[in-house]
């Protein structure tokens, strides 16, 4: 990442929300810019369903130079180790995806000698590999108090109260010299050359840059309306293109708060379940095509129960995919402007992420021909991301064995399945994944994340060429063996999640009120 050497000029930001204003907090406080304008409407709210995050975004917080403390109590956040998905195979299973890597860093040598041992007692993949599955089971946290900022035992990402989260980056980004102009968007004015000018906003103020990011979110006002980057419609591979959300309140302040989320499939879609500290953030992502918007809505109150009656969902509708454009002249998408997937497996943060990144790498001095190949790299890298996310995420719906509804069905068809995943699955089924299939530079998702959502669903590898082929099966069984081992120590070393989250928020009260007392 290229922080010594500021980016030139000024930097206008079209749009606050998550990816506005971490946009922000990034060029202002990680980047160092000194110029930046973020131009945003209180009469657009914020998407704000987005509330699970992946393990990146604690180097990206980091990275801002914050307190872990500070941010988990401002955005009222809890930790995340992964995903309990439960009914996607057959309807009646349940397994993890953990955020650990397997031991040693790569399951490459391990995989081929799990698969070779038949006894029906054998442990699931992820809980062969790694302690992590019992840990979550356990409602443990995934580190200590005492754990150093962004770093514990355990791998780990967070849920967040995504509107909280945006107030908290806005509040720093200020503080680092932000200029935050409030107004809508009237007209933007082009360069000769095709290039944004400025935006021209209702009450007639001139916004000027010589960069502009738009975060506009679905509207994608300036990648889209203005710049005319078409959308690659993802939707026949993908079907969900709507949501009901609610944020359900807990009965009792002491309840436990779950370390995972919890996504449950349904007849049409699937319900994501997520823990904060004062309630909890439910959805039901589901397909038109495959229910109504009443169907849905029932769904989603059977699963909530009375805990949500008295509760309206409120709905999204959107198109998945994203564009192969996200950078034209002096112009990059980021976040939804960009592209967009259903909240599975928490893309959405995590591409805005990326994309930042990558606008530190490639965002330098130089002239227009440098400009427009930092373009060209920018859009093959981004475009190959969301081509690999749109494999990593039918994996979960392909391989279902469900064929109680059409939904399932239908994920199954072959003809939804993408011809490259198609060519994997098909060998697969003869050999264990190898690293050759991955082109790690645009894999949002690394090897092993494949294989606990592959052998978590219960996909079948025969070993076509023999176990003998693949050596190391000593190594492997002591291997597996330190796991088990090591598990109920990881558990009884590890505090409880809600009792680490009321120690962070006691820390945090007890500072305030130091504070207030020595003024």
């Amino acid at each position: 990442m290229t922080t010594d050497t500021p980016s030139p000029g000024r930097a206008v930001i079209l749009g606050g929300g998550t990816a506005g204003w971490l946009a922000a907090a990034y060029l202002s406080r990680t980047l160092k810019m000194s110029n930046v304008t973020l131009v945003e409407s209180s009469e657009i709210g914020i998407i704000g369903v987005g509330e699970g995050t992946f393990p990146t975004i604690r180097s990206t917080l980091a990275n801002l130079g914050i307190s872990e403390a500070e941010f988990l109590v401002r955005a009222n956040a809890t930790f995340k180790q992964g995903v309990l998905f439960e009914g996607w195979a057959d309807g009646s299973d349940s397994y993890f995806h953990p955020f650990n890597l397997p031991i040693g860093g790569e399951d490459e040598a391990l995989l081929p000698h799990w698969i070779a041992d038949t006894n029906p007692t054998r442990p699931s993949w992820a809980d062969a590999v790694t302690v992590q599955e019992q840990v979550i089971r356990a409602g443990r946290a995934p580190k200590r108090p005492d754990d150093p900022d962004f770093s514990g035992p355990m791998n780990y990402a967070y849920h967040f109260d995504a509107a909280r989260f945006a107030d908290y980056l806005r509040d720093i980004s200020v503080a680092a010299g932000v200029q935050r102009v409030e107004g809508t968007v009237a007209t933007v004015e082009r360069q000769g050359n095709g290039d944004i000018a400025a935006l021209l906003l209702i009450d007639e103020q001139r916004i000027e840059g010589d960069f502009f990011l738009d975060c506009s979110g679905f509207g994608a006002l300036l990648i889209g309306r203005t710049l005319g980057a078409e959308f690659t419609s993802c939707g026949d591979t993908l079907f969900n293109d709507r949501a009901l959300a609610m944020q359900v309140p807990y009965a009792r302040p002491d309840t436990p708060v779950r370390p995972y989320t919890l996504a449950t499939a349904h007849d049409a879609g699937w319900t994501w379940d997520i823990g904060l500290t004062e309630r909890r953030g439910i959805g039901y992502v589901y397909s038109s095509r495959h229910c109504s918007d009443d169907e849905a809505e029932a769904t989603l109150r059977r699963y909530v129960g009375k805990d949500g009656d008295a509760l309206t969902p409120r709905q999204l509708r959107f198109a998945t995919g994203y564009r192969e454009r996200q950078w034209i002249g002096n112009c990059v998408a980021v976040g939804l402007s960009a592209g967009f997937f259903e909240p599975l497996e928490s893309t959405g943060i995590m591409l805005i992420e990326s994309a930042l990144r990558m606008i530190g790498d490639f965002l330098v001095p130089g002239d227009r021909a440098l400009l427009d190949a930092a373009a060209r790299s920018f859009n093959r890298s981004m475009a190959g991301r969301f081509e690999r996310i749109v494999h990593f995420l039918k994996l979960h719906y392909c391989i279902t064995r469900r064929t109680d509804t059409a939904y399932w069905r239908d994920n199954a068809d072959p003809a939804t399945i993408p011809e490259a995943l198609r060519d994997m699955l098909a060998q697969w089924r003869s050999r264990p994944p190898s690293r050759f299939d991955f082109i790690v530079d645009l894999e949002t998702f690394l090897p092993p994340s494949y294989h606990y959502i592959l052998y978590g669903m219960g996909f079948q590898t025969k070993l076509a060429a023999g176990a003998a082929r693949y050596p190391g099966a000593a190594d492997a069984r002591e291997a597996f063996a330190r796991v088990k081992a090591a598990s109920a120590g990881a558990v009884a070393h590890l505090p409880d999640h809600r009792a680490l989250l009321n120690r962070f928020h006691a820390d945090s009260s007890h500072k305030t009120i130091a504070s207030l007392q020595s003024r």
